[in-house]
């Protein structure tokens, strides 16, 4: 036989291929990597407390901020410094720019702090005073925490007067829906359920009037609390105590002491309230939102994949129109997304949506419960979107079972069913499983159809709460990646809402690592348990 070229057997045996695929991979890796690496340098160090350094221009003008970068100026010539000076109200701007030569002096006082507000964002500065009802005293830091916290105690005590009135507001609505109701079904006026009804909205009104006149009272003598204080270029602030979140001298904490701090605005982050627009605060009702978008998606598209794959694979004689169900299948997994969320609002909120508040919701139209944006039609949405991966992989899964499990099984008197059931569908377990984790991930992620089919900005409620029936489907919801878009691209101040959009996608690439890693876990311990021989 004739010996063929090293050149030509070593195209044949897919040498080439083989580096091919390796680079490739290796090119993957690298990129994710790196885009995490990115993700993570700008993104957790947005909550540790920086040092606050004063700064003497040349000018003679004085400016206090936070140093966030420091690059070279236009001509190259010398250097410059990006300072976070805060104070918006007062600046109209969070970060300025700062030429090094324009520098005549540079100090860390101990003295300076920095306020979070509920607005404007940071304060830095100096405490002046302190004042109650309008009369100012010099105070100390020590006097300023121990005043925020006597603050904080009659804020907490507002926030449950202000569940009573929000309970009481929850009451009213229902009984405002029964009224309707008995309006749709005419109801004469001296029907004993409309005067119970109209007896109970009253003793309501007068519970709410109440419960709002202690509130307002209440919330004027909190807001009476006040303090002064000095910006770096000697402007004076008066600040109400009751919009602090908190206040800290960072040029005065150790090492641990932020350590500690940084913690405690992590914790902070996950079950925290937003603010400022969402550029501030917390992301608990965005994680929230997004782990139950995933969880419900998943209860729809994971046993609708499933079962149309068995029967493909199982069931459906091949044939002309099974080829085509296929084709149709793949195709499915590569419409842009856009696409289904306009089915989603035209199929799901205007066409069953508007269907069930007709039949069951008559009396409360124009207005929607079921024909409008929420969670249900999200998740459906997305199931619609995610279910072709489901259906690949499982069918992929099943087919690779050896036809001799098949046969071997049913030689023992096995039935069809029982051979999938105890049989085929644990050894298709894993492969099942990854389709699934393909599924999440991508759900998760996804944006443009959560933008037509129920995400807000802003969600008044949480999909659940303690009034029945508990879960509300119905109701929209914050989602971390319509967070990113809405901070990143929407907000009015986009130069300071910049690192919580990093931080937001770290934690959204995070909540897919872990429920993708709890995925690939199952999977794996499926995998050693039911996979054994070649299969």
């Amino acid at each position: 036989m004739k010996k063929l070229p090293t050149r030509v057997k070593y195209w044949r045996i897919g040498e080439p291929m083989v580096w091919l695929s390796g680079a490739a991979l290796t090119t993957t890796l690298l990129t994710a990597i790196v885009l995490l690496i990115v993700i993570m340098v700008n993104g957790l160090g947005v909550f540790w407390p920086s040092d606050i350094q004063l700064l003497e221009l040349k000018d003679g003008s004085r400016i206090a901020g936070t140093l966030t970068r420091t690059e070279p100026t236009a001509d190259k010539s010398g250097l410059r410094r990006q300072y976070k000076i805060a104070n918006r109200d007062l600046y109209g701007l969070d970060f300025r720019w700062i030429d090094e030569a324009q520098i005549a002096h540079e100090e860390i006082p101990a003295n300076m702090l920095t306020l979070e507000r509920m607005e404007y964002g940071d304060f830095y500065g100096t405490l002046k005073s302190l004042g109650h009802a309008g009369q100012q005293d010099p105070a100390t830091f020590a006097q300023l925490e121990s005043a925020l916290a006597v603050v904080k105690a009659d804020l907490d005590g507002l926030k449950e007067l202000e569940e009573k009135l929000t309970a009481a507001s929850y009451r009213m609505e229902k009984l405002r829906l029964k009224t309707l109701k008995l309006d749709y079904n005419k109801a004469p006026a001296d029907n004993p359920e409309r005067l119970e009804i109209e007896s109970e909205k009253e003793q309501i009104k007068a519970e709410f009037a109440d419960l709002l006149e202690v509130q307002l009272s209440r919330t004027a003598k909190v807001r009476e609390a006040t303090a002064v204080f000095v910006s770096g270029d000697g402007r004076e602030k008066e600040v109400v105590l009751a919009d602090i979140v908190r206040a800290y001298t960072p040029n005065q904490m150790s090492v641990t002491e932020k350590i500690l701090f940084y913690a405690g605005k992590l914790v902070e982050l996950f079950i925290g309230e937003p603010r400022e627009s969402n550029t501030e605060g917390g992301l608990f009702p965005a994680i929230f939102g997004t782990v139950m978008l995933i969880f419900v998606m998943s209860l729809f598209s994971f046993p609708l994949g499933v079962i149309a794959a068995i029967y493909l694979r199982e069931y459906a004689k091949e044939g002309l129109l099974v080829r085509i169900v296929r084709i149709a299948v793949n195709n499915l997994a590569g419409i842009p997304s856009i696409v289904y969320g306009i089915f989603g609002l035209g199929f799901f909120i205007y066409g069953i949506g508007h269907s069930i508040d007709t039949l069951f919701f008559p009396e409360r139209l124009p207005t929607p419960t079921f024909g409008t944006g929420g969670l249900l039609w999200a998740s459906l949405t997305l199931a619609l979107l995610t279910v072709p991966v489901v259906i690949v992989s499982t069918e992929e899964a099943l087919g690779a079972i050896p036809r001799e499990m098949r046969e071997g099984s049913y030689a023992l008197g096995s039935t069809k069913f029982q051979t999938l059931v105890r049989i085929l569908l644990p050894m298709a377990s894993p492969g099942i499983m990854t389709g699934l984790i393909l599924a999440m991930a991508r759900a998760a992620g996804e944006v443009a159809p959560l933008m037509i089919t129920g995400v807000v900005k802003l969600a008044p409620a949480l999909p659940i709460d303690g009034n029945f029936p508990f879960l509300h489907l119905d109701r929209k919801f914050m989602h971390l990646g319509f967070h990113i878009y809405d901070i990143g691209f929407q907000s009015p101040n986009v130069e300071a809402a910049k690192p919580m959009v990093f931080v937001t996608t770290l934690l959204l690439v995070l909540i897919v690592l872990v429920m993708s890693s709890v995925a690939i876990r199952l999977r794996n311990k499926m995998k050693k348990r039911y996979t054994f021989g070649t299969f």
